[in-house]
């Protein structure tokens, strides 16, 4: 057998799935019979053991896991080479694609636009809103050009620029009990329905537990969430609190306040990050003014 392009999609589905039925059924359309036959024969391509099967789905071996790392760069670089050649046979009109982490673009996204449109008015300028894992994949894909993420582990093909460090706020009903202090401690939280992040978002996951951790308090969390808006949503519904970034603010009703936290607050990095081979001269110039947005934003969010 040689290996080609959908066994490793293939493959990267089941290890997403942890399971075959479900692979087949929800992201590949076909047989599970026909895929478990894809996956022997991948197997034996490779010579190792990548599965482990038993009732309740599937796991990786180590030779699954390291598997996995590399099937999943091979199928970004062959995106990145398709992207770029649509991009190529289509080069009429200039077009930048930025990626925002939901919920940030209200603060950058017009900022950023005018720098390009300061010398490129007819430039088209394209918003992509999503989570910051999804950003950084995207970038090895070739779909955008630059992205406002967290500067996400493990990525040595993208270039992270730092812009600014977003302090986290307790954020909680306005006629709940800790509303009425204007700071908030960890032990403040103890024994309160705990709203988390999920390891969807594992930059900010991993602040938030080093922060409880080191506070000394015990919370348990109640819910976990994929992302600020759904952890806003589930303060009002179930009156928890949660830890977000400052620009959680964006998304915050009436119903909901925010409170500094007592001391040293935690913060979490938000950076530009762009992909290192991408050599397009409007990146370049975009890159060549990005020192004017941070002053600018900075500025800007200092004064609201």
């Amino acid at each position: 057998m040689v290996m080609e392009l959908r066994h490793l999609r293939y493959f990267i589905a089941v290890a997403e799935e942890g399971s075959v039925s479900l692979a087949a059924q929800r992201r590949l359309h076909t047989a599970q019979p026909s895929l478990s036959r894809q996956l022997r024969d991948l197997e034996a391509e490779v010579g190792a053991q990548l599965f482990v099967r038993d009732f309740n789905g599937v796991t990786l071996t180590a030779a699954g896991r390291a598997f996995l790392d590399h099937a999943r760069l091979a199928l970004s670089q062959v995106e990145a080479a398709g992207e770029a050649a649509r991009r190529a046979a289509q080069p009429a009109k200039a077009s930048f694609v930025m990626g925002f982490l939901t919920g940030t673009e209200l603060d950058w996204f017009a900022d950023a636009v005018r720098l390009l449109r300061d010398e490129l008015p007819s430039i088209e300028v394209i918003l992509v809103s999503e989570r910051s894992p999804e950003l950084a994949s995207a970038l090895l894909r070739g779909k955008v050009d630059v992205t406002f993420l967290r500067p996400e582990p493990q990525m040595p093909d993208l270039v992270f620029k730092h812009l600014t460090s977003e302090p986290l706020l307790g954020i909680l009903p306005s006629d709940h009990r800790l509303a009425a202090p204007e700071a908030i401690a960890p032990r403040d939280i103890e024994g309160e329905i705990f709203v988390n992040v999920s390891s969807s978002a594992p930059t900010l996951r991993a602040v938030i537990d080093d922060y409880l951790k080191k506070s000394g308090a015990t919370i348990a969390t109640v819910h976990e969430v994929a992302s600020v808006s759904m952890a806003v949503s589930l303060i009002v519904s179930t009156r928890g609190v949660a830890l977000l970034p400052v620009h959680a603010l964006n998304f915050l009703p009436r119903s909901v306040v925010s409170r500094t936290l007592v001391g040293i607050a935690p913060t979490i990095d938000l950076v530009l990050g762009y992909h290192k081979a991408n050599t397009s001269s409007l990146l370049k110039l975009f890159l060549s003014r990005t020192d004017d947005l941070i002053e600018r934003v900075s500025k800007k969010l200092a004064d609201a």
